[in-house]
């Protein structure tokens, strides 16, 4: 692919401005958040040219935004961020992604590194056997099609009251793990059909399960407000909707496309496909899509549920003596109805965040109250070699990125190239080497999943501490991985 060529004019050392004249059409700038650096990796993969397609959206207000970690995706950049008028402007299915909610969660515990070590391999045994995990994965758990419209409706709250979790968890996940506005009649049989028996798996890709030790605090007076502390042992879960989600994307992504005319909406590029909200097909997508976040919630839920009962059988003490509280899930595929100032105006918007995680700030009534004096915590997983970020949303945040930061390391290799260049290599040994222990489903999986494949997540988060859109609270390496 060619090195994009157009405009970025320089803000300042962490922003990059793609002038509102670059292109006829566009309706708003577009601004990357990236260090000189990163902009000269960034513009390899023409990611920038869909930051200004995404200008293009009926009803955009403020800027088209994206992250450090943005790459080619599909409309949208992976890494992209853009808010439509509510009632004027359009959903975008690609402003979403095909993972919708994908996301990642951590479970604390109150045990050490030295504690885990000596167990580390047994524990990653049982978690592998217990978790099912890979391509076309399948659950441990059935469920009836009335259980699975609960699932869609009532997402990580349903399979809480059936036993699996504890009741203080749902406090701790975005929306309370249940988004509002999801109807299971907007959702096609097909979806219904890959997805029924994919809930409680990890999947495969870029998903993962990880055991990591807290190297790191730098705000202690947050870090304690989110109980974590140095030498302690975490949980970090990163998977999303499986097929289910990617189905519907799917689905409304042609329905889209075949609606744009009727609604006279003209876009540079199709994958852009999108519908006014207040539509059929708007209204319609929207419904589906809280359907596959629930769903995503719910699975993560599960996974909890196993994790704990892992952890159990490899300590012999209950997993609340073991201190397993969720620390916070948060979605990093989403579009979110919710109000923000723009220029100096409050305005029910819906946000698109593909690629990117909420950050929102301290007193934001939707931060866990636990949390409201400080902020949201922010999710940011790395590459299985590096480690990840817990980071806190900002005030700035809210005023200039919709309460949004990254969300990972991003990648700057294809999943193909990453598997061309690491033919012949054994990735888990090499791992094993840096003291990371990794159990896989396939090998394939970790060729395509090598640390080179992605950019350095804490030069990743070193721009949105720097640029003031979310402040670094603690630094995690992984013991322990599980990959599909």
């Amino acid at each position: 692919m060619a090195e994009w060529s157009g405009p970025l004019q320089k803000i300042d050392d962490w922003r990059w401005r793609i002038p509102k004249d670059y292109k006829h059409g566009m309706k708003v700038e577009g601004v990357i958040y990236a260090s000189e650096k990163m902009i000269k990796a960034i513009r390899k993969d023409q990611a920038p040219e869909q930051v200004a397609n995404v200008a293009f959206l009926p009803g955009i207000v403020g800027k088209s935004l994206a992250m450090p970690d943005i790459h080619w995706g599909y409309g949208f950049p992976i890494g992209g961020v853009a808010a439509t008028l509510f009632g004027e402007g359009v959903i975008s299915p690609g402003g979403v992604g095909f993972d919708i909610n994908c996301g990642v969660r951590v479970v604390k515990t109150n045990l050490t590194k030295d504690e885990v070590l000596p167990r580390l391999e047994k524990l990653l045994s049982v978690l592998f056997r217990n978790i099912p995990s890979g391509v076309g994965s399948e659950g441990k758990l059935s469920f009836s099609p009335a259980e699975l419209r609960k699932v869609m409706t009532q997402g990580a709250q349903y399979v809480i009251s059936r036993g699996f979790g504890w009741p203080e968890d749902k406090d701790h996940i975005e929306e309370g793990g249940a988004m509002e506005g999801a109807d299971p009649d907007a959702v096609s049989d097909k979806a219904i059909e890959r997805g029924k028996d994919q809930l409680g798996t990890l999947g495969s890709g870029n998903h993962f399960l990880e055991i990591e030790v807290v190297e790191r605090i730098f705000r202690p007076d947050i870090a304690e407000v989110f109980g974590l502390f140095e030498g302690q042992v975490i949980i970090m879960v990163h998977t999303g909707s499986r097929g289910f989600g990617h189905q519907i994307c799917t689905d409304y992504l042609q329905k889209m496309q075949n609606a744009m005319n009727r609604y006279s909406i003209k876009v540079p590029d199709r994958q852009l496909a999108c519908a006014p909200l207040d539509s059929p097909e708007g209204r319609g997508y929207f419904a589906a899509m809280a359907s596959a976040a629930n769903f995503a919630w719910a699975n993560r839920q599960l996974i909890t549920h196993w994790i704990r009962e892992s952890f159990e059988e490899v300590f012999g003490k209950s997993a609340r003596a073991l201190g397993m509280e969720v620390l916070y899930d948060v979605a990093h595929n989403i579009a979110k109805i919710e109000e923000h100032e723009v220029d100096g105006k409050r305005l029910k918007l819906c946000v698109h965040r593909k690629g990117a995680t909420r950050a929102f700030a301290a007193g934001h009534p939707a931060v866990p109250e636990r949390f409201r004096s400080v902020g949201q915590p922010v999710l940011i997983p790395g590459d299985m070699g590096t480690g990840s970020y817990i980071l806190v949303g900002t005030e700035l945040a809210m005023r200039e990125t919709f309460g949004s930061t990254c969300h990972g390391a991003g990648r700057v290799m294809s999943r193909s190239e990453a598997d061309r260049t690491s033919r012949g290599r054994d990735i888990a040994a090499e791992l094993e080497k840096q003291g990371i222990l990794v159990m896989a489903e396939s090998k394939a999986t970790l060729r395509e999943e090598i640390p080179e494949a992605y950019k350095d997540v804490g030069e990743v988060v070193e721009v949105v501490e720097r640029a003031g859109i979310s402040k670094k609270v603690a630094y995690a390496r992984p013991l322990g991985v599980i990959k599909g």
